[in-house]
């Protein structure tokens, strides 16, 4: 009983929310904001939450954006297509030197390697991936960015499924991606 009234209130404050005048009103923030908080690779600035509260306009659309990103048809396990995956720092791999990072979906590992008094980061593919076939064929462009925004590695994969760059950032990879929310996105490159 108390959750469905928990819902119902819910709704109630959305419906408030969403329907309320607000003299002069305009879309505040660009779709690629909005789409950025909700897939979690950027969090939006008390600015722009205010932003976002405060216009009636910009908050159906970022509702819309939501029901949209909800709705997409997500691939099955076994299906070839791969349009990203994500991937998040553990607490445990923050007690000491981290060698390693996976994404959720288990699909991609980033490999920190120390080198001459920098890192060296490879990132590769597992053979188990049910897109690894198509990717290694078509050699698309990928990159790894971290929570931030910032390309940690951008390049093809090669034969074994590995691409390989120096470590761009001053700081160790630990405390650089607890800096950035402690997130990271391997994704393909728009052509």
């Amino acid at each position: 009983m108390n959750s469905a009234q928990d819902d119902l209130e819910a709704r109630l404050r959305e419906r408030v929310l969403l329907s309320r005048p607000a003299p002069g009103d305009r879309l505040m923030l660009a779709d690629a904001t909005m789409l950025a908080a909700l897939d979690g690779s950027r969090v939006l600035t008390p600015n722009e939450r205010q932003a976002l509260t405060a216009s009636p306009l910009t908050l159906r659309r970022f509702r819309q954006l939501s029901l949209e990103r909800h709705a997409a048809v997500q691939p099955a396990a076994n299906d070839s297509a791969w349009t990203g995956s994500r991937g998040m720092l553990r607490a445990a791999a923050t007690a000491e030197t981290l060698d390693a990072l996976v994404t959720d979906d288990g699909y991609w590992t980033l490999h920190f390697l120390p080198q001459d008094g920098g890192w060296q980061v490879i990132l590769s593919l597992s053979a188990e991936a049910p897109f690894a076939v198509r990717l290694l064929r078509e050699q698309p462009q990928l990159r790894v960015i971290d929570g931030g925004g910032a390309i940690v590695l951008q390049g093809r994969l090669d034969a074994d499924g590995e691409c390989e760059r120096a470590w761009p950032f001053a700081t160790a990879p630990a405390s650089h991606f607890q800096l950035y929310g402690a997130g990271f996105a391997v994704e393909p490159v728009a052509p």
